[in-house]
């Protein structure tokens, strides 16, 4: 019998597979199951369905790695590792990145990225009383996460054609400089 995790990533590259030809919602658990050459009981055994799957791949790329930058005031490089590991892996996640609709990797990405935000924020964040009560963790998760998956996608379906390292610097830019500031330089 394979370790949990070792079934997890046959899976997952079975998916990564399938997805290079064609669309994600096209894709079958029994095509995912036969490539990985496991049965489709050990594929629920896992994941409740392909949606699951790639919102694993999600966390295990690109979220979970940078939990231990953001948690050592390294934010610059966690955004420098999320741009290069979606790079690394242009093709599976410019063909990922169409899935629109109610699974949309837009909103399995925004999932992820409010989980991280909200942790964070939960274990960093003076516990004194707030200037608003309205201004929650989550609801600051929520807005920082929603401008990431919107620069991320973006990025994504614009072809990854500008580099992290300008992608982060021009992040840094705006989420340093205020709406009211406008205009700001370019």
């Amino acid at each position: 019998m394979q370790p949990k995790k070792e079934v997890k990533l046959l899976l997952a590259e079975s998916f990564k597979q399938l997805v290079l030809e064609k669309p994600v919602e096209k894709i079958t658990i029994k095509e995912i199951t036969d490539r990985a050459g496991v049965i489709r009981v050990t594929f629920y055994n896992h994941f409740q369905d392909k949606y699951e799957l790639l919102e694993w791949i999600c966390r295990e790329e690109i979220v979970n790695p940078i939990r231990i930058l953001l948690w050592n005031n390294m934010q610059r490089e966690a955004l420098t590792f999320i741009f290069t590991s979606i790079l690394k892996n242009k093709e599976f996640y410019a063909h990922a990145a169409k899935l629109d609709g109610q699974n949309s990797f837009e909103s399995i990405v925004r999932n992820c990225i409010i989980e991280i935000i909200k942790d964070y924020i939960d274990e960093h964040a003076e516990k004194e009383k707030r200037r608003y009560e309205w201004l929650t963790p989550q609801w600051v998760a929520q807005f920082y996460a929603q401008n990431m998956t919107f620069v991320l996608t973006s990025w994504i379906r614009d072809g990854m054609r500008v580099p992290p390292s300008d992608m982060v610097d021009m992040y840094e830019y705006i989420a340093t400089h205020s709406m009211m500031d406008l205009p700001i330089e370019f």
